[in-house]
């Protein structure tokens, strides 16, 4: 079973160590988490949980913690839509096409993303 998924907070500060390595709690509070309203106890919380998760690494240099991303946000993603197809969806991606289909938002280049994964997945199914 893969790593336990995040949440959209925890992902967004995934997101924020992934561009500033090495950072300590309280340069992350200052600036992710005030920009957030969020006090330095919540976020050496969410920092630790997601050490605990195993998204986070850290490590100590000249007395002082250390965080760097162990994994980045984009397997931090997948696991979340994983757990949403499985959970919500009972494994089938057929409803979230669906939604992708009636949603006029779609860019072009989101388009031609899709259209790939679509011809890798008939691939992989041609091979079997």
């Amino acid at each position: 079973m893969g790593k336990p998924t995040i949440g959209d907070q925890e992902l967004a500060l995934l997101h924020y160590l992934a561009e500033h390595p090495a950072a300590s709690v309280g340069e992350v509070a200052a600036d992710f988490g005030e920009s957030r309203g969020l006090a330095r106890s919540t976020v050496l919380t969410m920092m630790e949980r997601l050490r605990g998760k195993g998204y986070l690494k850290r490590r100590q240099l000249k007395g002082m913690y250390r965080y760097d991303t162990a994994t980045g946000p984009a397997e931090a993603m997948r696991s979340a839509v994983g757990s949403f197809v499985e959970k919500t969806l009972s494994g089938s991606v057929s409803p979230f096409v669906a939604y992708l289909s009636e949603r006029a938002e779609v860019s072009d280049d989101e388009l031609a993303e899709l259209e790939s994964l679509v011809a890798q997945l008939q691939s992989q199914r041609k091979e079997r």
